[in-house]
């Protein structure tokens, strides 16, 4: 564990690390045994320990986190909330910026996605880039909801989605935000793509005359979730303006 003589002030760059990782771990596997936080304390050449603290700072900064009545927070300094900020105002160059540095980080281990990382040529940038940020944005709404769908609780990793609210083509600034998504097993995705569902600003489920007129099973099933109000995630809350665009613009009610 670091001391007070061997202490260093976190650099704004070892910060934007923290919380990028921060974004992408339940809150639940936030400590000092877990294999990530560890390879980034070697990298950063802080104790493991150190760096799991760092990440409670962040979560001590969410609205959700702090909603939820957890005790033992509220030590994020003023770098911490400007990190925070800074991610919030662009969470496109920056989740990018940190996902090439981790890339050199565990240069041997797949993320998800199975990111192959080439600097030959725009088209293969463009196209690394925007599976890096998939697979960032992926990890970060399904840490948010622990791994479970938000409508039906559905856990089985594989069925499950990370949904964007509003659409990469409507706003491509908000495509890697965490707060811009909901994770959903795959066919509650296709419904909200489609606007068969949606979901309202105070979190409660509204489903479209086509789905309640279906008589099969699974359409039967999908209706009873009218009015039901969502699983809400552990982290990154979804940002009611968002929901508020998709009922508008997307929703056929």
């Amino acid at each position: 564990m670091e001391t007070t003589n061997t202490r260093k002030n976190w650099t704004d760059q070892e910060l934007k690390l923290a919380f990028y990782l921060y974004c992408q771990l339940p809150f639940g596997k936030i400590d000092a045994r877990n294999n990530q936080i560890q390879v980034l304390a070697r990298f950063l050449g802080r104790s493991a320990n150190a760096v799991a603290m760092k990440l409670v700072n962040f979560a001590s900064l969410d609205p959700a986190i702090r909603n939820s009545g957890r005790k033992g927070l509220g030590n994020a300094s003023v770098a911490d909330k400007r990190i925070w900020d800074a991610f919030h105002s662009d969470w496109t160059s920056l989740s990018e910026e940190c996902a090439f540095q981790f890339a050199s980080i565990q240069p041997d281990e797949k993320q998800e996605s199975d990111v192959g990382i080439s600097y030959m040529g725009e088209t293969r940038i463009i196209t690394t880039m925007a599976r890096i940020g998939q697979a960032f944005f992926r990890n970060s709404v399904m840490a948010s909801y622990q791994n479970r769908c938000c409508m039906s609780g559905l856990s089985i990793h594989g069925l499950l989605v990370a949904s964007h609210i509003v659409p990469w083509a409507a706003a491509s600034e908000l495509r890697l935000n965490p707060r811009n998504g909901l994770c959903l097993s795959a066919i509650h995705d296709k419904a909200f793509d489609r606007g068969l569902i949606t979901v309202t600003a105070d979190y409660s489920i509204l489903v479209s005359g086509a789905i309640k007129r279906d008589n099969s099973k699974q359409g039967q099933l999908i209706a009873e979730l009218e009015g039901r109000r969502i699983i809400l995630p552990a982290k990154f809350l979804p940002e009611k303006n968002y929901l508020v665009w998709h009922n508008e613009h997307v929703f056929k009610g």
